[in-house]
């Protein structure tokens, strides 16, 4: 119960500080730290109008955190989910170009399945680099991420782009019939449930499944896990896998639900802000869910300060920069049990106790001449 609060308490402290932090930086631009916190709120969670923003941001937000929670359930550090995104979406847009599909349901299930696997095989590639090449997987991962932006701007701009885009290069719409809808008329699309359903779904299958806790296992003691025969190497390349599939996923429901098409709208950060999320969710897909409602309503007020203080809309990003610093400091804080330390070192009775010297061994005492 102690460490469940403990768990709770610190990643919010750190959002509560980081919030703190950044009223005192835009109170020295002038701006009132109050209306900045009343407005951060009512963009978020203020209406119906909002909420709606703040979902449709969380969804990506979900599944971009999952590239980065359960690679790190094996022991893997990944944040290069923004590449998997952008060439998901670029896999959702060029399906079309490479076969014909059918512009109803199942043409969306083939689109988004063909964006998990290009995200799936760009993140397993970071894991496969780590496990046979030794390269860490957290820098490949990353400039991996710059060389999938590279393609994917070279193909939306080149050998993909429609025509008619002009002044913004686009890959032609997907039809109609392929996009993904709002739920019951709204602007919350269904890409939100699917990210729900992988939050809850992977999270009882790590929980629950044998495989998951073998995973669990590889990520918390490699060495125990190799005596025990589970195979480390094909575990690791699973969860990077798995990871990236929902990175992927995540540029899928982005160009099927909110862009229609891919152009450079879809690099808009969110496999960047899905490491926050996931490490203040230490890793735990079920608690992804709230932190992501949280920072897509973050991102949601980012408009409406600068509407209504003039702060610029990426003032947001520097809130998200300070509370990944806190929360990192948090989790240097949280391995450190000062208590115990004090409570072995004191006697019942309050007084330090003192441990008498021990005698010097008899091999390491100077022998007489």
């Amino acid at each position: 119960m102690r460490q469940t609060l403990t768990h709770i308490a610190l990643p919010t402290g750190a959002i509560a500080l980081a919030l703190l932090i950044f009223g005192v930086l835009v109170w020295f631009a002038g701006v009132n730290p109050v209306d900045v916190w009343v407005i951060l709120f009512k963009g978020a969670f203020g209406d119906w109008f909002s909420w709606q923003n703040t979902l449709q941001r969380a969804a990506p937000l979900m599944l971009t955190a999952l590239c980065v929670a359960i690679p790190a359930r094996a022991g893997l550090i990944i944040i290069g989910g923004e590449g998997a995104l952008v060439l998901g979406g670029l896999a959702c847009a060029a399906l079309p170009y490479a076969m014909p599909l059918p512009d109803n349901v199942a043409g969306t299930v083939l689109v988004c399945i063909a964006a998990a696997l290009a995200g799936a095989a760009w993140i397993a590639l970071a894991g496969w680099l780590r496990q046979y090449r030794g390269i860490n997987e957290t820098i490949s991962s990353l400039l991996l991420a710059y060389v999938a932006i590279g393609v994917f701007k070279h193909l939306v701009e080149g050998p993909l782009r429609d025509p008619s885009s002009l002044n913004k290069p686009s890959t032609f719409p997907l039809g109609e019939g392929m996009r993904i809808g709002g739920i019951g008329g709204s602007d919350v699309h269904w890409g939100l449930v699917l990210g729900l359903l992988a939050c809850v779904g992977l999270g009882l299958w790590l929980r629950l499944t044998a495989s998951g806790f073998s995973m669990r296992v590889v990520g918390g003691n490699p060495r125990a896990a190799q005596l025990v025969g589970l195979p480390a190497t094909r575990l690791i390349l699973v969860a990077s896998a798995v990871g990236g599939g929902c990175a992927g996923l995540a540029g899928a429901v982005e160009v099927a639900a909110v862009h229609t098409s891919a152009n450079a709208s879809l690099i808009a950060g969110y496999g960047y802000a899905g490491i926050l999320v996931s490490f203040i969710a230490r890793h735990n897909p079920a608690a992804i869910i709230p932190v992501a409602i949280l920072f897509g309503g973050f991102g949601a007020a980012g408009s409406l300060l600068q509407r209504r203080l003039g702060l610029p809309d990426a003032s947001v990003l520097v809130l998200q920069g300070i509370a990944f610093v806190l929360i990192l400091a948090s989790e240097a804080l949280r391995n450190k049990d000062l208590g115990a330390l004090l409570m072995r070192m004191r006697r019942p009775g309050g007084h330090t106790e003192l441990q008498p010297a021990q005698p010097m061994p008899l091999s390491m005492q100077d022998k007489p001449a």
